[in-house]
């Protein structure tokens, strides 16, 4: 049923926007009055994607034969909801053919079990021109019964048009005291510096600092930070890269792995007897997404890993400028110290720019060892004069 004003805010959406009260005010007024077309706004790990997903629940439970049973089924992720359609890019772009099949084309039909369709696109930022124009027409003239949620960190990359379509629903950055409470009781056994640290360097974006906190964030954290050393003394002969790209691929593997799980488990609940048509077809399907979780996870944690070679960099800027208070790397104060005697602030900040230029090729499907390579050698000219 809908939330009525003043009503009491579901349990799903208070839980994932405890942390972002002008959310979950906007959302309660929202399901109280539903709009056909949303777009969630703000950082990477501000709640967006789980706020999505249990705003989509509470709208399908809504006039479902078994509201409980809707809402529980809305909520899992993958969904084996019939009438939410959830959107990932398979890389670093949405594909027009399946914005078209899966949301534009699907809109138009009724929905299979109560009143109301819901369609999330996630990272939807990541729609090239393209199929943001293709979504116009939806968004114009939807069905009575769809809705249509995008969700976005980078709204500007959004044209004006889609955006003006959609009521925004918007989602602040969490600052590094709201995270580093979280990462006491989720990551108690990372040393508290090691805490504080990960909690500021998340960019406000709680899954990042859970990351961070953990060993496997340690060590790319730890890769990043000898990349730059390796620039700074000359030292490229070990090919400091390699610790990078070699965390890259064990999270692939993992996002492989889970991905082939979720894709037998799923495989097992359907019931379709094994070499049959509809099996092979599933098979074929799960392999496919196997290998976009594995492309999607690799770039990512390139991406933070460049991130923590950017943030070490503006800690040696702001260490050699004698603005300690600034560092975020704050548990390793006698590493920066140390560096930042023998460095140029200037220079430090030049080469996060020419990081970020890195990072911004990687997006385009380049070479990412020979990117990664060239940005070492460019740095290390950078900084050593």
């Amino acid at each position: 049923m809908s939330v009525a004003a003043g009503s009491e805010i579901p349990a799903a959406i208070e839980a994932v926007t405890a942390d972002q009260p002008a959310a979950r005010l906007a959302l309660a007024a929202a399901l109280a009055a539903p709009s056909h077309a949303y777009l969630f706004a703000g950082p990477r790990g501000s709640g967006k994607r789980a706020a999505a997903r249990a705003f989509a629940a509470e709208l399908l439970a809504a006039g479902a034969p078994d509201p409980g049973d809707a809402r529980r089924r809305a909520l899992a992720d993958p969904s084996p909801h019939p009438d939410l359609v959830w959107l990932r890019p398979p890389g670093t772009q949405h594909l027009v053919e399946e914005l078209r099949e899966r949301v534009i084309a699907a809109s138009a039909y009724r929905p299979f079990e109560g009143e109301r369709r819901a369609f999330v696109i996630e990272a939807a930022d990541a729609m090239a021109d393209e199929s943001q124009n293709a979504l116009l027409k939806t968004l114009e003239e939807p069905a009575p019964y769809a809705h249509l949620v995008l969700v976005s960190a980078e709204p500007e990359s959004l044209l004006e048009t889609v955006r003006s379509r959609c009521q925004p629903i918007r989602f602040a950055r969490l600052p590094p005291a709201v995270l580093e409470q979280r990462l006491a009781s989720e990551a108690p056994e990372a040393p508290e510096p090691k805490r504080r640290a990960a909690a500021r360097l998340a960019a406000g974006d709680a899954g990042r600092a859970l990351l961070l906190a953990r060993p496997a964030g340690l060590e790319l954290r730890d890769g990043a930070i000898g990349y730059v050393a390796a620039a700074l003394e000359g030292d490229l002969a070990s090919a400091p890269w390699g610790r990078l790209l070699d965390a890259a691929e064990a999270a692939g593997e993992r996002a492989t792995e889970e991905a082939r799980a979720a894709s037998a488990e799923r495989a097992a609940e359907s019931g379709e007897e094994e070499g049959s048509t509809a099996a092979r077809r599933r098979s074929r399907e799960g392999e496919e997404g196997a290998r976009r979780a594995a492309r999607r996870a690799r770039t990512e944690i390139l991406d933070l890993g460049l991130g923590l070679v950017t943030a070490w960099l503006r800690d040696l800027a702001a260490t050699a400028e004698g603005a300690s208070e600034l560092v975020l790397n704050a548990d390793r104060g006698a590493e920066l110290d140390a560096q930042a005697s023998a460095i140029d602030s200037r220079r430090a900040r030049a080469g996060g720019e020419l990081v970020m230029d890195t990072r911004r090729r990687l997006r385009v499907n380049v070479s990412e060892e020979l990117a990664l390579e060239a940005l070492a050698f460019r740095l290390g000219e950078l900084l050593s004069r």
